[in-house]
């Protein structure tokens, strides 16, 4: 099949391309590289830079013909979200309105979106199952809840079919150490470089951490599998940040140094997912524990770090 790929330039954008072209998909990917890398982008690979706010998307659609849309492409700052409200509506959801649209018009076979775990705010019960309410408490949350809220809407006005993921924590190779988003790629990236890491909170807050190939497995997987179905994809596992530290102690051989700092708003206290209907539904399972995650993310950043010394020392080393 033919697939489009939005926000195919970042981390997870990256891993799902990789894993369609194994599948034998062909990938169009759509990203405008703001936070996207071009590294991310297989030379092989159609790309389009284009913002899925702007009417030029329609060009993809008329050009390219695609079969499924994975819609990855967003706003993924908590934090980002609650200061600037405005730019996280008009990439979440008038993005995802944007691809509906099209998607409908073009007779898209199906629509895969990528949600996540923050529209369910804070947990009545744990581990969160997909019927729990949604009480999103950042405008992200709110965001993605209306995005899952517009894709149900299509679906029943439009019969366009999808398949809603709501993502946990996902960590893993190629994840910026850039904003809050990525804390695994952040407290590892610290270790590597002997920084102090910086906690939100005291520490005992809770996640549930997904590996990013694991995650790509899940939306190759829903383009055959889970039909008109949200599913939550996480590693249904509640770790707490300390015990990240200490398992980021072990992977990097060193202690390390750690700062707490207040904890920001709109974070909450505990997530945990249930993934028992994706388990059903997609026949997904994951397949990598945190350890094996952890050691492949530090191996990569490492060997990052080892080739920017080489190139710093080339540089000052040339006549």
């Amino acid at each position: 099949m033919k697939v489009l790929v939005t926000g195919g330039g970042g981390f997870i954008g990256y891993h799902v391309t990789k894993r369609l072209q194994e599948k034998g998909h062909e990938v169009i990917i759509v990203d405008t590289l703001i936070t996207g890398k071009e590294d991310n982008v297989p030379d092989e690979v159609t790309f389009y830079r284009v913002d899925i706010t702007s009417p030029e998307i329609e060009t993809v659609f008329i050009n390219e013909k695609p079969d499924v849309v994975i819609h990855l492409a967003a706003q993924i700052s908590v934090s980002y979200s609650m200061k600037n409200p405005q730019e996280d509506g008009k990439v979440n959801i008038i993005g995802t309105i944007n691809l509906l649209h099209l998607s409908a018009k073009y007779q898209i076979k199906k629509f895969i979106f990528a949600s996540s775990a923050a529209v369910y705010g804070t947990p009545e019960t744990l581990p969160i199952r997909e019927d729990h309410r949604l009480v999103p408490t950042s405008s992200y949350g709110l965001s993605k809840m209306t995005s899952e809220n517009y894709i149900q809407m299509y679906h029943q006005s439009k019969q366009l079919p999808f398949t809603i993921l709501r993502f946990s924590n996902v960590y893993g190779p190629r994840q910026t150490a850039e904003g809050e988003a990525g804390v695994v790629s952040i407290f590892l990236s610290n270790a590597a470089g002997s920084k102090p890491i910086q906690v939100f909170g005291d520490g005992n807050q809770t996640r549930d951490f997904i590996y990013v190939k694991d995650v790509a497995d899940a939306c190759v997987q829903a383009i055959g599998n889970g039909d008109n179905a949200i599913l939550n994809i996480g590693s249904q596992t509640q770790l707490t940040i300390n015990q990240l530290i200490q398992s980021i102690s072990k992977v990097s051989e060193k202690p390390l140094s750690i700062q707490f700092m207040n904890a920001r708003d709109g974070d909450i206290e505990h997530s945990n997912l249930n993934n028992g209907r994706a388990r059903e539904q997609l026949g997904w399972i994951p397949q990598y524990s945190l350890e094996q995650g952890l050691q492949e993310s530090m191996e990569e950043i490492q060997m990052n770090m080892r080739r920017s010394h080489e190139a710093s020392w080339e540089k000052s080393h040339s006549i």
